[in-house]
């Protein structure tokens, strides 16, 4: 594959092939791309947006789980492990630490430009996202990877043993197209749920529905409690300003806690007492703990942080301003398609996983990974699936012309007689059941038996029924995939009956120390919820 060329739109019924399919378009696909490209495979990366700018890291500032080498290591694994609600995985903790700061220093030795601190010393644990991800896309296209931007995969594809490609469309045009590869990489980010967040409005879960299409399991889509405070009516959702806010009731007052004291710093466990306030009425917010030294670096650290208060006429540093908890879903939540081997199989011949698109419980357990652990994994997993890709291709590559069949169904392929399906009204259906702070944010065994109701009344009418043609299957697809996403994650959530992480139940508000374990989820015509049986995390045949 020697062509790096963006392709404007690929013509009707165009058929590509390669070794290896990354799909997807954030850091983790950007990774699983170069790793696969340096270990001698041709590959084709499938973005639905334009590669580079798509996604939630490129709009971010995040910073990274960054530990040199040393005794060091072990103890700051040791230490978040502590934070992982009892479900994480020290070794698969310790891998990541290890291949992200490998991948650190790649970056450091492709000319990354780093900022250096007042001494002159690179400062690598921070990454601005839009440097970042143009920087991958640069480093992607040299190595000869032919970048498909905005044009979507809608669906796998296989041959009754492994999946060996994938079909997709022209977002300009609609045509269709295919690429055939030895093997496939997910790596399409995270489920947001329809929620309007910064960079998310892509992120539909459908790597999650296209592997269980295939056969593949889920797990750890419980732990999705995971909301941000921004201001109202933005799509803002980076909290990190919020460590020097102080809050208000509606009337001016300050908002007070359960000790008398005013609630300050939104980040932890004041976040509960704000959310119970928010459930009853309006919370104001004002930045006023930050000293000017503060101001300055939040202003020059997070530039984009302050562009909606700027569009506001807002100062957040001195005028009060009313806040909403943004949901994030598994973009900062934990939960995705389940890793079954260290080389991030899925457990499906030809088929791996990386990045938010997978369960990062191994290395976060039942909590968010915020930015630096998520960012970590996401470089680590990418690296450990483009390889691990790779040397499944050259397994496949002697094997003769496969004949290949799509995996689709739900909004490409009804069960039954194809009607029109008002698309608003079900994403507002399901949306109304996972979003919002009342079902999500605290749960209870009678809202999740309602909303699973509801949201398997609106699946079964798009699996019946939902067909579209051109350029609206992307938006069918994307509406099959966040309904699929939102099955399994009430299923989780109703099976747990504990508080554990980013899970909260009303209704069982203590943590079981028998529940100390995984739940899996699967299944599309009738979805199965179900302790994980395994004992340990596999780590057998590790990547290098």
């Amino acid at each position: 594959m020697a062509s790096s060329r963006k392709d404007r739109s690929l013509p009707e019924g165009e058929r590509l092939a390669c070794d290896v399919l990354v799909v997807g378009g954030g850091p983790a696909a950007a990774w699983a791309a170069l790793s696969a490209a340096e270990a001698g495979a041709s590959v084709v990366l499938a973005d639905k947006g334009y590669f580079g700018t798509s996604g939630a890291t490129a709009p971010s500032n995040t910073g990274t789980w960054c530990v040199p080498p040393g005794d060091g290591r072990q103890a700051a694994v040791d230490a978040r492990w502590k934070r992982t609600a009892g479900l994480g995985d020290r070794r698969w903790m310790l891998r990541c630490v290890d291949q992200s700061f490998e991948n650190l220093t790649r970056l450091r030795e492709w000319g990354y430009p780093f900022p250096s601190d007042d001494g002159g010393n690179l400062y690598v644990a921070n990454l601005r996202g839009p440097d970042y991800m143009r920087f991958m896309r640069g480093q992607v296209a040299k190595r000869g990877v032919r970048i498909l931007d905005h044009h979507p995969i809608l669906e796998l594809l296989g041959d009754g043993h492994a999946v060996a490609g994938a079909a997709g469309l022209s977002r300009r045009t609609g045509a269709s197209f295919e690429v055939r590869a030895g093997a496939v990489v997910l790596a399409s980010g995270g489920c947001a749920y329809f929620e309007r967040i910064l960079g998310g409005t892509g992120l539909t879960g459908d790597g999650h529905l296209f592997a269980a299409e295939a056969g593949a399991n889920l797990s750890g889509l419980e732990f999705t409690g995971k909301y941000t405070l921004a201001p109202r009516g933005s799509s803002l959702n980076k909290g990190l300003p919020f460590r020097w806010a102080s809050f208000y009731r509606p009337d001016g007052t300050p908002l007070m806690g359960p000790d008398g004291e005013p609630v300050t710093n939104g980040i932890g466990a004041a976040e509960r007492l704000i959310a119970e306030a928010l459930r009853k009425g309006d919370v104001l917010a004002r930045l006023d703990l930050a000293d000017d030294t503060i101001q300055d670096a939040l202003r020059r650290g997070q530039p984009n942080c302050f562009t909606p208060y700027e569009r506001m006429g807002i100062d957040p540093f001195h005028d009060l301003f009313p806040v909403e908890l943004k949901f994030e879903g598994t973009v900062r939540g934990t939960g995705g398609i389940r890793i079954a081997s260290s080389d991030c199989s899925v457990g499906l011949p030809g088929l791996f996983v990386a990045g938010d698109a997978a369960s990062r419980e191994n290395v976060t357990g039942g909590v968010s990974g915020g930015g630096a652990v998520n960012a970590s994994w996401a470089m680590a997993s990418g690296w450990w699936a483009g390889r691990g890709a790779s040397l499944a291709a050259r397994r496949t590559a002697a094997q003769a012309e496969r004949r290949l069949v799509p995996l689709g169904g739900a909004g490409l392929r009804p069960t039954g007689e194809a009607r029109l399906v008002d698309l608003d009204r079900a994403a507002t259906l399901v949306r109304a059941e996972i979003a919002p702070l009342g079902r999500n944010y605290q749960r209870d065994a009678a809202a999740l038996a309602l909303g699973r109701r509801n949201v398997e009344a609106v699946w079964g009418e798009i699996a019946a029924h939902l067909r579209a043609d051109g350029t609206a299957r992307l938006a069918a697809r994307e509406l099959a995939s966040v309904t699929a996403v939102t099955r399994w994650t009430l299923a989780a959530a109703e099976l747990r009956t504990e508080s554990r992480g980013a899970h909260r139940r009303s209704d069982h508000p203590e943590t079981d120390p028998a529940m100390a374990r995984r739940i899996v989820v699967s299944g599309l015509g009738e979805v199965r919820a179900e302790w994980d049986a395994s004992a340990e995390t596999l780590l057998e045949g590790a990547a290098s």
